[in-house]
């Protein structure tokens, strides 16, 4: 059965159901099992439900207090009625109050927005709110201001709205490759490769650690000083010459013995002696460089900035693999588009070449953009009226239309030819291009989203198949409007003696790459793969200005919160 068939059962199941379904790990009712149902609710009066979450406005009409609940289920909230006769409204009513209640479910007045209601009969819980310091007022706050209160934002609408787009952009990952018959594999977040080669990535050690807690033992306890080393050495001498002159004696051997335990004591003492010794302050050092065969790995190790390198190894085993997880990046960037964590899906294919990677790549976005136009279009309409209107018209037009493809050469060409906007850096060939230039391409030339591809060697990874024209790599990058590229990929080189020299030629070190050389080495296959900046598609389906809204925690430099 389709995901279009099973929703639709599912609602059809729903819809002739009288009872309304509990939460199966708590002991309370989803809102949006209640207000999301075809018939709205409407087949629920009369029932009597527990519902829980936090107020986020109240009013008071005619002695009755209106707290609108949410909890996160869905974007609707949930309208709670109050007798303040009965109840006490003061912990009730301030916006972020969390409550737990009881209550009947009813028809509201006629020509009222909500078709259900629910008038309260029992608190079970209030976690209280003091208004005065709650930082997420009811009242609009920018998102900038809101980072501020990383922990809190997720109250608010927007924040709350992207957190659901994402989930659901998550899972429609996962459906989708599953589908099509791709194993998760789960790739280290801790590597020794640089699978970009650019070198900013963040150094995982424990030197550091390891050279303070030595600080601080040399404080509490001094190494021995040169006379303590000669008295030890003496003391170590006497006790041999001991031995030595028992034995020439032929002393009785419980004497014999007794002094070969005081002169291994002695050695042994020496030996510690001499460790504590040779402990100097600061790091370990070689030839005048940090000597990292001291460090936990016994090697430099790093924070990965990709998956792509040791999920190729499953590739060349399993044919068709993906991986999803978290990726850092040591760049130190300040702009709208940039983190220093960010989440990749990196798929990789085997027996596939450069245009089998475009069209899964293809496929892939349209499947995502589908996804939340059949999933989440109450969260969709609240982004486009409050944040894009364009975003649901965008996502739409990604699903009903071919993606154009052109050359890295046409595409340089068409943008030469560009005399209505001034770029701020030059267009020629060789460039990588910038965000501007893609940005015109696919939203000002082409109108759409545009796969570039065959980019020249120089400035893509040594990894990338080399073309027959020995200028250009098989790469390719997905372009869509607001963002720029959203997936890099490319055919992945396949031949033994090319990658060796492309290692070369760009200056890496070559013993990192030698178990990513062993995949050519043995049974080496032609195969493809791409990168999809996950938090770069949460962007583009919402339309928000800045990436450090679109994940939960925002990386970026001088910011670590929680």
């Amino acid at each position: 059965m389709g995901t279009e068939e099973s929703l639709t059962s599912a609602m059809e199941n729903m819809s002739v159901s009288s009872e309304v379904a509990q939460a199966k790990y708590s002991r309370r009712v989803l809102i949006k099992s209640i207000i999301k149902r075809p018939d709205k609710g409407q087949g629920l009066f009369g029932q009597s439900v527990v519902v829980g979450g936090w107020v986020k406005t109240s009013r008071a009409h005619g002695g009755i207090t209106f707290l609108e609940v949410n909890d996160g289920s869905c974007f609707d909230n949930l309208q709670v009625l109050v007798n303040g006769e009965v109840f006490s409204l003061a912990q009730l009513t301030p916006t972020g109050t969390c409550v737990m209640v009881e209550g009947e479910l009813t028809q509201p007045p006629e020509g009222k927005e909500q078709k259900v209601e629910l008038k309260l009969t029992k608190v079970l819980e209030v976690g209280t709110v003091d208004p005065r310091k709650y930082p997420i007022a009811k009242t609009y706050l920018p998102l900038e201001h809101l980072r501020s209160y990383v922990h809190l934002r997720a109250r608010t609408n927007t924040i709350s709205v992207v957190a659901r787009i994402r989930n659901a952009l998550a899972y429609a990952t996962h459906t989708f490759f599953q589908n099509h018959g791709f194993n998760y594999i789960q790739t280290p977040i801790i590597t020794t490769s640089d699978c970009e080669g650019a070198g900013e990535m963040f150094q995982v050690t424990t030197l550091f650690s390891e050279a303070d807690k030595l600080a601080r033992d040399l404080k509490e306890s001094p190494p021995p000083t040169e006379a303590d080393m000669e008295a030890s050495k003496l003391l170590v001498k006497d006790k041999g010459q001991r031995v030595s002159d028992l034995k020439t004696n032929k002393a009785d051997k419980a004497s014999i013995g007794a002094a070969v335990s005081e002169l291994q004591k002695a050695k042994d003492q020496l030996l510690k002696l001499e460790e504590r010794f040779k402990l100097k302050p600061g790091l370990p050092e070689k030839d005048g460089k940090i000597d990292f065969s001291h460090d936990f790995f016994a090697r430099q190790a790093f924070l990965t900035v990709s998956g792509q390198l040791q999920v190729e190894t499953y590739a060349c085993a399993l044919s068709s693999v993906y991986t999803f997880g978290p990726t850092f990046r040591a760049e130190n960037s300040h702009t709208s588009r940039h983190l220093a964590e960010f989440w990749m899906v990196e798929p990789e294919i085997a027996f596939a070449d450069l245009e089998d990677d475009m069209n899964c790549a293809e496929d892939y976005v349209k499947f995502l953009c589908q996804w939340l136009l059949d999933n989440c279009l109450d969260d969709m309409k609240f982004i486009a009226d409050k944040i894009d209107k364009t975003a649901i018209d965008r996502l739409q037009k990604i699903v009903s239309a071919p993606f154009a493809r052109i050359t890295y050469t046409e595409a340089v060409q068409r943008l030469e030819k560009v005399t209505d906007k001034k770029f701020d850096s030059k267009v020629e060939w060789g460039i990588d291009l910038a965000s501007e230039h893609e940005r015109y391409l696919t939203e000002v030339i082409y109108e759409k989203p545009v796969i570039v591809y065959n980019y020249p060697k120089m400035i893509k990874a040594f990894y990338m198949r080399l073309n027959e024209d020995n200028k250009t790599v098989a790469a390719m990058d997905v372009l869509v409007p607001k963002v720029g590229e959203l997936i890099g990929g490319s055919q992945r080189e396949e031949r033994l003696e090319v990658i060796e020299k492309r290692i070369e030629d760009m200056g890496l070190p070559r013993e990192p790459y030698e178990w990513y050389l062993d995949l050519r080495r043995f049974g080496t296959v032609k195969h493809c793969g791409f990168g999809l900046g996950f938090d770069r598609m949460v962007l583009f389906a919402t339309g928000l200005e800045n990436i450090r809204d679109a994940i939960p925690f925002p990386r970026y430099p001088g910011k670590a919160d929680l």
